[in-house]
């Protein structure tokens, strides 16, 4: 009989990064990029409702069947590293995915990003942004920024998580981690009171609503660091998604407290590496006077102009840095037009044909 603690070494073992368990399929692993069937034992419902209980509490289980799906990170001491799981009701049956969190903390060095970037990272006040679909990384570049700022600095670092994925641990800085629906009701509630607990940066898991978006951006014009998360791909797009949140008759004063707070967007993709792994292909935006400008007067057609052109400050297109991810050997060209905002004309820059790669 499998058991959830086997699956999760399991997992470990063959190096995947997400694991997939729904009744009437294989527990299946996502590994470099790639979904694939562990053997041929089928799942019955009755199999995955037995792992939910092995992974869940009494109370858990009762939110669950309340709402219909639950997010919680469990520990595998076994291995050292920790998952975050989902489970869903899906016909009436119980699924789960599981997301494999690493113990360590991947050195911000090792995520390439530009010099004039990182410097960013020291700003006493203001907004910076990780976005990118689900599973783009976005949680392993905060952790990294986290982990930076708080060994650089003697600060207060308050997160607010759900869940809590990588854990910190106190360095020179204090590090409080809090869990929404575990220490908070919700990330406003938790931001709301955090700014009553004398912080100097501060993690916003994600910006899901109009509310805890405005909070976020007073707290950064107030001599806050504030980071947070969107669903968003594109630095001029997560733009208009923060703007587009809010009611017409509130959006000249948004544009024009996002274009004094916002210090810098990061934007990113995974890509499957060559000879396995992934890396991060990530959009930079740099807030300068004209990108502040386009902002205040709803221009954000104009954005990506200035990131082709704010090389000399760190900023790069999402294509350009494909582009460059190709020509390093680090991914394949099939892989970076899959990628591309524009990937006929990436095909173009790389010399090839689209239609044949």
């Amino acid at each position: 009989m499998i058991s959830l603690t086997s699956i999760l070494e399991r997992a470990v073992d063959v190096g995947a990064s997400d694991i997939h368990i729904a009744p009437l399929a294989p527990v299946c692993y996502r590994v470099s990029g790639d979904i694939s069937p562990d053997g041929d034992v089928i799942m019955s419902a009755e199999d995955t409702a037995r792992i939910v209980k092995q992974g869940l509490t009494e109370s858990e289980i009762v939110q669950l069947a309340k709402n219909k799906s639950f997010d919680k990170a469990i520990a595998l001491p076994s291995r050292n590293c920790r998952f975050r799981v989902n489970v869903y009701i899906a016909k009436g049956a119980f699924g789960l995915v599981l997301r494999q969190i690493p113990d360590d903390i991947i050195p911000l060095e090792k995520l390439q990003f530009n010099p004039l970037v990182v410097k960013q990272l020291d700003r006493p006040r203001g907004l910076i942004l990780v976005t990118g679909p689900t599973g783009s990384g976005k949680s392993t570049t905060l952790a990294s920024i986290i982990n930076y700022i708080a060994k650089r600095n003697s600060h207060n670092i308050i997160t607010l998580e759900d869940p809590i994925e990588f854990v910190h641990h106190h360095s020179s800085s204090l590090i409080i981690q809090r869990e929404i629906g575990e220490d908070c009701p919700s990330f406003l509630d938790g931001l709301r009171d955090c700014l009553r607990e004398d912080p100097d940066v501060i993690l916003v898991g994600e910006l899901r609503d109009q509310e805890t978006i405005e909070a976020a951006l007073t707290a950064a014009e107030t001599g806050h660091l504030v980071m947070g998360t969107l669903h968003t791909t594109g630095a001029a797009k997560t733009v208009d998604r923060i703007i587009d949140v809010f009611p017409g008759e509130s959006r000249d004063q948004i544009r024009a407290q996002l274009a004094t707070g916002l210090v810098s967007i990061i934007s990113q993709t995974l890509c499957k590496k060559v000879g396995g792994g992934r890396v991060a292909a990530c959009e930079i935006l740099v807030n300068t006077k004209s990108i502040a400008q386009q902002i205040r007067e709803g221009q954000t057609h104009k954005i990506n102009n200035d990131l082709i052109t704010g090389k000399k400050l760190g900023m790069i297109t999402l294509d350009k840095r494909l582009e460059e991810l190709v020509r390093e050997g680090q991914i394949t060209e099939t892989e970076a037009l899959k990628k591309a905002a524009e990937p006929f004309t990436l095909a173009q820059n790389l010399g090839v044909d689209y239609y044949e790669v």
